[in-house]
């Protein structure tokens, strides 16, 4: 991630503004901008890749709606900056649905490329970029008609995707390349490939939209790119497996997140030095299970505990995959609003790690429930949303106390999570 990557929607019809979106609303004043936006009601979507929906859930009280059928095997959603259009990636159907806020309705898929894996809009809401693994290709969505335009080539397994907040610029992590493409959003066309890591996993670009930083999971290093000239900087030296990373908003601070030795190592972004890794949420990988669509064993045995990998198998030629990271440690970050805390989801742990960031250090781990993928906060910072995995459900987290309150059943395997508000991006 969720890092990934949120616009206040007209949420779920005439609903009330309950106390958590008047908190909200309160917690946001600011501009007349700012408050016209937060007085409307605050919804979370999430990604259910094992039941092929999406559930809305009221964050005024916590109440989940009725499911919204998508694709097969879902994985992961973005919303548009005005808040009324959901696009979810459907990684083995091929397809983006377009879910209607308003009346949390899905549109007819849109076709893309093979396996899209990643999403994300740009800042004024016009295009959607959605990264294909398969394909090697990037396709972008007109979103005023919900039509497909002539996919991008770009490189080996495209893995995630961020935009330069003036909307200029889309990057693409080539994960099978160890490579980063940029993408001109006013032509569509691809620069040259900028060589990063192995196995770039993740990206998030700063606030001032100067530098873009690429997270190299089999490299154990970060890779700073200076988007003026699409040149990558020296390799930062992080921890193992890095595969997520989220910037404060004041963008001083990166956090990357280090799922093989189980830390977060923040960097400084004036100088790219890493500062001492911190200890989060720890635990084996979670055990082995075939995909409710038969594609896909995961399998994890002794040898990838101690590792903290996953290795997952085509059932169709029994051949083994890329291991993957992820399960001795830390999974997403996400960052609250005001920037004072990033909080960090554990898989093997069951447990959300909250970092006070100006001082770096670790609160109590937070239990939620098992297998927390990805994590996402409302607009005024009150709450954190937590996918859970494992056990089907979402755990709401109240910030101000650092407690979870009762999980939230959802679908089968929730993995993603957006809410209405911000504008993100989630690769779970």
């Amino acid at each position: 991630m969720p890092a990934a990557l949120i616009s206040l929607a007209a949420g779920l019809g005439s609903m009330l503004p309950a106390p958590q979106a008047a908190a909200d609303a309160a917690s946001m004043a600011g501009s007349p901008a700012q408050l016209a936006v937060s007085a409307r009601p605050v919804t979370a979507y999430v990604v259910n890749i094992g039941s092929g929906t999406v559930t809305p859930i009221r964050t005024a009280t916590d109440t989940a709606r009725r499911p919204i059928a998508v694709g097969r095997r879902p994985y992961t959603i973005a919303i548009t900056p005005d808040g009324k259009t959901a696009y979810a990636a459907n990684a083995v159907s091929g397809t983006v649905t377009p879910i209607t806020t308003a009346t949390n309705t899905a549109r007819r898929p849109i076709k893309v490329g093979s396996y899209p894996w990643a999403i994300a809009i740009t800042p004024d809401g016009k295009a959607a970029y959605v990264a294909n693994a398969v394909s090697g290709t990037v396709t972008p969505i007109t979103t005023a008609t919900n039509t497909a335009r002539r996919p991008i080539k770009v490189g080996t397994d495209p893995w995630a995707i961020a935009i330069t907040p003036d909307g200029k610029t889309a990057y693409v992590t080539n994960e099978g390349a160890g490579t980063l493409t940029p993408i001109t959003t006013a032509t569509n066309t691809a620069g040259p490939p900028i060589p990063v890591g192995s196995g770039p996993d993740a990206i998030a670009i700063t606030p001032d939209g100067k530098t873009a930083y690429a997270a190299n999971a089999d490299s154990g290093t970060v890779t700073p790119i200076t988007t003026a000239t699409n040149t990558a900087g020296p390799p930062i030296p992080v921890g193992s497996g890095p595969d997520a990373i989220a910037i404060t908003p004041d963008g001083k601070t990166a956090y990357a997140a280090n799922p093989g030795s189980g830390t977060v190592t923040p960097i400084t972004t004036a100088t790219d030095e890493p500062g001492k890794p911190i200890t989060v949420g720890t635990g084996g990988p979670p055990p082995g299970a075939i995909t409710p669509d038969g594609v896909t064993a995961d399998v994890a045995s002794v040898a990838t505990a101690r590792s903290g990998t996953k290795t997952p198998i085509a059932t169709v030629t029994s051949k083994p995959g890329r291991p993957i990271t992820g399960g001795s440690g830390p999974e997403k970050i996400a960052i609250t609003p005001n920037g004072k805390t990033a909080y960090v989801t554990s898989w093997g742990s069951g447990t959300v790690t909250p970092i006070a960031t100006a001082t770096n250090t670790a609160g109590l781990p937070i239990p939620v429930g098992k297998g927390p993928e990805n994590i996402a906060i409302t607009p005024g910072g009150k709450t954190a949303y937590v996918a859970d995995k494992g056990s089907d459900t979402v755990t709401p987290i109240t910030t101000a106390t650092n407690t979870a309150a009762p999980p939230i059943p959802v679908g089968r395997g929730p993995i993603s999570i957006a809410i209405t508000g911000r504008h993100v991006s989630l690769k779970g």
